[in-house]
């Protein structure tokens, strides 16, 4: 236990932060440790007395506060605040070393670099919503307690879910070996060798996007069984897909169609579908790993067609179709000599852009290539990250042009 969790339990712990308009970092800080100490007591001023004996944190330039001159910042460049130096001493005790790290990067940098640079966030915009109108009379401190309520409850959320996930990844670890082992030994044959039948439901479509399984099978919480297929990794496309003819049937309508007594239900999108049995569920995922035939595509978008060789040599795409699409006209320009200022109005802009990317997710691609336009391609290139879809575009190396993913994410 380190020496800042023994000050935050011990009898009478108190801590102080700044008053007047609060934002996610001091909110969250306040959370975090009476999350630790629900009896902590923590008031709120302008300045820290001379004779304050407690945890001070984001006011009064001390180690948990983040407004000097040297605040720290970490390797990866995300500047600290008051939440992140504090989930520092204290995230270990709480998640643990590994899952701490993890929940530093996904969930506390981000509200660390909201409160630092003003990048948006909507959590923190959420939170800051707390704040009383500007013409409101009286303080803001009940207001601000009750924001600390609410990320007091998110905190133990994220926590749970977190701990969760980690048992989560040690089940299915448990479970790919017996699958393993069960088809090496002859106890089930090679054709389910990309069925996974879980004795409960299990978080696992992450891992199994990694492995060779197309479907999972597990026990529905309304009787019999739920059969869900598993995406490719970084990719929003299925390993295998159920029958285009069975989507959006249930009961006697699927049944006739797939054979199977026991069918109940299959989504119109293709993400689940449910039989009374086990051996229906299994049948269900055979069928449609034996008739499921789909050949990838690659979407070429703006780049000329002397790329397309190149694009035909990934791993696993060298049978892809590549399908060309040309970027957009340049849009209605006020001209001011050489510079161009778009006419469009913000949500008319967003809205073409959003029309762009569904023009390319309807082929459904395993990649898209972004050709040399940045003005036309890095709107669109920004959306497919956020969607985690791979993004390719040419560099060169040793006097070579390369292929290179754009790494993924918001």
């Amino acid at each position: 236990m380190s020496s800042l969790s023994e000050q935050i339990k011990k009898n009478n712990a108190s801590a102080f932060t700044h008053s007047g308009k609060f934002h996610a970092d001091d909110v969250f800080s306040a959370a975090l440790l009476l999350y630790l100490n629900p009896e902590i007591n923590i008031s709120r001023g302008n300045k820290v007395s001379e004779d304050f004996d407690g945890i001070v944190f984001d006011i009064g330039r001390g180690q948990y506060d983040h407004h000097q001159k040297d605040s720290r910042v970490r390797e990866n460049g995300v500047p600290y605040a008051a939440f992140g130096l504090l989930w520092e001493a204290l995230g270990e005790e709480i998640l643990g070393q590994e899952l701490a790290e993890k929940f530093d990067q996904s969930f506390v940098q981000p509200l660390d670099n909201n409160d630092n640079t003003g990048e948006k966030n909507e959590l923190a915009t959420l939170i800051g919503n707390f704040n009383p109108a500007w013409d409101a009379q009286g303080g803001n401190d009940e207001a601000f307690f009750q924001a600390v309520s609410v990320a007091g409850m998110i905190l133990e959320n994220k926590f749970e879910r977190y701990r969760g996930n980690e048992r989560a990844d040690k089940r299915v670890e448990e479970l790919l070996e017996a699958h393993e082992m069960a088809i090496l030994s002859g106890k089930k044959g090679k054709e389910e060798s990309k069925i996974l039948v879980l004795p409960e439901f299990v978080p696992c479509q992450k891992r199994l996007s990694e492995t060779e399984i197309a479907f999972v099978i597990f026990p529905s919480n309304r009787g019999g069984y739920c059969i869900q297929p598993q995406k490719k990794e970084y990719s929003l496309n299925y390993k295998c897909s159920f029958p285009v003819e069975w989507l959006g049937l249930e009961n006697e309508e699927l049944i006739e169609k797939t054979g199977l007594e026991s069918a109940g239900f299959c989504h119109k999108g293709g993400f689940l579908m449910t039989a009374g049995t086990l051996e229906d569920a299994i049948k269900a995922c055979e069928i449609s790993l034996k008739e499921f035939h789909e050949k990838p595509i690659i979407v070429n978008f703006g780049g000329d067609f002397s790329v397309d060789e190149l694009l035909l040599q990934l791993p696993k795409l060298q049978s892809a179709k590549v399908v060309h699409i040309d970027f957009p006209e340049l849009p209605e320009l006020e001209m001011l000599g050489i510079y161009g200022e778009i006419l469009m109005e913000r949500q008319e802009w967003k809205a073409a852009v959003k029309d762009q990317v569904k023009m390319i997710l309807k082929y459904k691609p395993e990649a898209v290539f972004v050709g040399n336009n940045t003005f036309a391609a890095y709107p669109v290139v920004h959306m497919l990250r956020k969607k985690h879809i791979p993004v390719l575009t040419l560099a060169e190396k040793n006097g070579e042009q390369i292929l290179v993913r754009i790494p993924s994410g918001s």
